[in-house]
């Protein structure tokens, strides 16, 4: 069964930077889309960015343009860029397959917290 563990979060100030990883335990999700998910909370858990097995890459509007996902099969790496952070972008990140096709299927890791103070 593929674990995955994220990390990488932390407290940064508006405006900065931070660069999450996602490791996985087997190599079978190197055939899946995987995508990282936020949940803020009260609220819902939310796919913010995918990237297929092929390396085609995909954003939710509200981190479009800010945030670069990036995998490397090889090494069962998962990456999430996050640049000029907002105090909304506050929330436990996590990793797991998804897609426009395809939901989560692997178990939730522990995930990451992503603090971004005003």
């Amino acid at each position: 069964q593929v674990q995955l563990v994220e990390s990488g979060g932390g407290l940064v100030q508006a405006g900065g930077s931070l660069r999450l990883s996602c490791a996985a335990s087997g190599n079978i999700f190197s055939i899946n889309a995987m995508g990282w998910y936020r949940q803020a909370p009260g609220e819902q858990r939310e796919l913010v960015a995918f990237i297929t097995s092929g390396g085609s890459t995909n954003y939710a509007g509200s981190v479009k343009g800010r945030f670069t996902i990036s995998r490397d099969n090889a090494k069962n790496m998962v990456y999430l860029q996050m640049n000029s952070l907002k105090p909304e972008d506050t929330a436990v990140y996590y990793c797991n397959s998804g897609s426009s096709y395809i939901g989560p299927i692997y178990k939730w890791g522990q995930g990451t917290q992503v603090t971004v103070s005003s």
